[in-house]
């Protein structure tokens, strides 16, 4: 038999006890108020919810009208429009006919903001050459 106790756990330390020789004294925590602003990435979901609420409210539609057009349940679109759920395509293309757009028009809009949006906080902006007028963008990758 071996000496392994079974309910006996054992514990690794994260850092090691003492400094190595040679090492090099690690730089103090620079304090909240002097580290730059962080800027967060708007999530997919909530660019989807926004640009499905916006098309909605431009057609003057009830939720209750976009839902049963699309066969979703009013507090599902409602939680989609929020950017509550990550919603499947299939219920993204569903809410989208329900309005008249295709998946692709509303993936595109959702495309468009969050470049515009990533943009104004990076300054990448200023940095890309401006589309030509009707320029139309074919390629779109999303993973999960």
């Amino acid at each position: 038999m071996t000496s392994h106790v079974p309910n006996e756990a054992r514990v690794i330390p994260l850092r090691p006890q003492a400094a190595r020789p040679g090492a090099r004294p690690a730089a103090p925590p620079v304090p909240p108020e002097r580290r730059p602003p962080t800027v967060r990435e708007p999530l997919w979901r909530d660019l989807v919810g926004d640009v499905l609420r916006r098309e909605r409210l431009d057609q003057e539609r009830t939720l209750k009208e976009v839902a049963e057009a699309a066969r979703i349940s009013m507090p599902y679109l409602s939680e989609v429009e929020r950017g509550r759920k990550e919603a499947s395509s299939e219920v993204l293309a569903a809410a989208a006919g329900a309005l008249g757009l295709s998946l692709g028009d509303l993936l595109a809009r959702a495309q468009g903001e969050l470049v515009r949006l990533t943009s104004r906080h990076t300054g990448a902006g200023a940095r890309r050459s401006t589309p030509t007028p009707g320029a139309r963008f074919d390629g779109m990758c999303l993973a999960a």
